[in-house]
């Protein structure tokens, strides 16, 4: 069986990676280990991160590791991977808030199908209603759109999973993007196509993620649009039959109207999304 190993960059996310490692070590199976990269964070991040482990020392695999060097998301991930010891990496954002099951869903894939160098899956909003509805609408979204080269998956970098043995192939290819305006999910993506690497579309492997993106500027949204364009831009040689943005846009309207509304529910219910969103799920887990 593989090993997966979770790795979270972090910069200034204290108010949500307490209830990411919390999710993150609820598992079916455990991770091999969860690495908190911190990249310069001047908040309470780090701190809480230490107060984690301390508090389940003997018992928890959070270890918190950090990348000074530079600013950057791809200079904190790449300084992730660098460091992680499983088979498997899995790559998710500081506000993820994993399914129970992600990690036994991950290692099935990797184990039944060897060929298998990346795997992604759909994301359910955890702070927005109706994610039964949300979830199958992400999950037909990513099936159809989120695709390039006559129909090879693309991974998305909230919910994604790469050999530790495929990075290692791409780990020097991969683009810096100095200027950050791609997408480094799809950048990874392309270079393991680029190599001839298998990556896979799971909807059972499934993240909670947050609708906040949906909460910005218009010329904001716009800008985090472009980095679609710019990201296949770079990559000419790589075309897509369906723009992913088209249908992001045509959300944009109706979610930057309703996100802020719903947010003043939650506060008043007094209701944390992120931790209500698998306690059932969680529940089951540690009644076993």
């Amino acid at each position: 069986m593989v090993n997966v190993s979770i790795v979270i960059p972090a910069y200034n996310e204290q108010d949500r990676i307490v209830d990411c490692l919390r999710n993150a070590v609820c598992q079916s199976v455990a991770p091999y280990e969860v690495i908190v990269v911190d990249n310069k964070s001047n908040d309470r991040t780090c701190e809480l991160v230490k107060r984690f482990i301390d508090r389940h020392s003997g018992s928890s695999c959070v270890r918190l590791v950090h990348q000074d060097n530079e600013q950057g998301l791809i200079p904190t991930r790449n300084f992730g991977f660098s460091v992680a010891k499983g088979d498997v990496f899995g790559r998710i954002d500081a506000d993820c808030m994993l399914k129970p099951d992600w990690v036994e869903v991950v290692t099935r894939i990797f184990d039944r199908d060897p060929n298998a160098m990346g795997a992604t899956g759909p994301a359910v909003y955890y702070d927005m209603p109706a994610k039964h509805l949300g979830l199958e609408g992400d999950n037909k979204v990513r099936k159809v759109t989120y695709r390039a080269d006559d129909d090879k998956v693309l991974l998305f970098g909230s919910n994604m999973a790469v050999r530790s043995s495929a990075w290692g192939k791409i780990k020097d290819k991969v683009c810096r993007d100095k200027a950050d305006i791609m997408h480094e999910d799809i950048d990874i993506s392309l270079h393991l196509l680029d190599q001839g690497l298998k990556t896979v579309y799971c909807e059972h492997m499934i993240t909670g993620v947050s609708a906040r993106r949906m909460d910005t500027p218009l010329a904001s949204f716009r800008k985090y649009m472009e980095r679609f364009k710019n990201t296949f831009d770079a990559h000419p040689n790589h075309t897509r039959a369906h723009d992913t943005e088209r249908t992001l846009y045509a959300l944009y309207p109706l979610l930057r109207a309703f996100y802020p509304i719903y947010q003043n529910y939650l506060r008043f219910r007094h209701i944390d999304p992120a931790r209500r969103i698998w306690r059932k799920e969680q529940s089951q887990i540690q009644t076993h």
